[in-house]
C-alpha cells in the first residue's frame, strides 16, 4: 500500500453510535455525508483547526462533511480521503467545535466518518481497507475503539473486519 504524506489523525473516537447521539438526552438523530464544495455557505473556516477549503485544491482528495438529516446546513464534522486504488486513506478527520470537549452537542461523529470511509472502500472493491498516519499517543486508542493495526510506525490500517463492524454499526449494512 502507498501512503501519502499526511498530518497524523489526532481525533478522538469518544463513543460508536448507530448514527450520532446528542450527548446530553442520548437521542439519536439520522445523518447524510455529502460532498463539501468551494461554495459552502455555512462554512467558517474560524470555526476549525483545519482549513477543509484547502483541501479542495488537492483533486486527488475528496471532502466529505456530515449533517444531521434534520439540519442539512450545519456541518457536524468533515473528512478528507483519497482513493489509492487498493484502499481508502483518510487524511483529515474533525468534529465541529461544538461536538469536541465535554461540552459537546454530539457523540459518534468521528465514528461516522470513519465508518463512511470504510463502506466507501467495500464499495470500491477494497475489501473496506482504510489506512491514515496516526499520532503516537492516539495509537492504542485507534486500536481500541476502531479496530485498527499498526502498519509501521504510526501508519495504522482498518482491515476487512474491524471495516465490517463499523460499517453494520453505523449503515447496518
Amino acid at each position: 500500500m502507498k501512503h501519502s504524506r499526511s498530518r497524523p489523525l489526532s481525533i478522538e473516537i469518544d463513543k460508536l453510535t448507530n448514527s450520532i447521539e446528542h450527548a446530553v438526552s442520548g437521542k439519536v438523530f439520522s445523518t447524510l455525508i455529502l460532498p463539501f464544495t468551494s461554495g459552502e455557505k455555512n462554512y467558517r473556516k474560524r470555526e476549525w483547526v483545519f482549513d477543509w477549503k484547502k483541501e479542495l485544491t488537492d483533486s486527488a482528495k475528496q471532502v466529505f462533511k456530515l449533517v444531521t438529516k434534520g439540519e442539512l446546513t450545519t456541518i457536524q464534522g468533515m473528512l478528507s480521503i483519497t482513493d489509492k486504488h487498493d484502499h481508502i486513506f483518510m487524511h483529515l478527520i474533525e468534529s465541529a467545535k461544538f461536538n469536541r470537549g465535554k461540552g459537546k452537542t454530539y457523540k459518534g461523529v468521528a465514528g461516522n466518518l470513519v465508518a463512511f470511509a470504510c463502506k466507501g472502500s467495500f464499495e470500491k472493491g477494497y475489501e473496506g481497507v482504510v489506512s491514515f498516519i496516526a499520532k503516537t499517543r492516539l495509537i492504542n486508542h485507534y486500536e481500541s475503539t476502531l479496530g485498527a493495526h499498526v502498519l509501521s510506525g504510526n501508519r495504522m490500517v482498518i482491515d476487512t473486519p474491524a471495516a465490517s463492524r463499523l460499517v453494520e454499526q453505523y449503515f447496518g449494512a
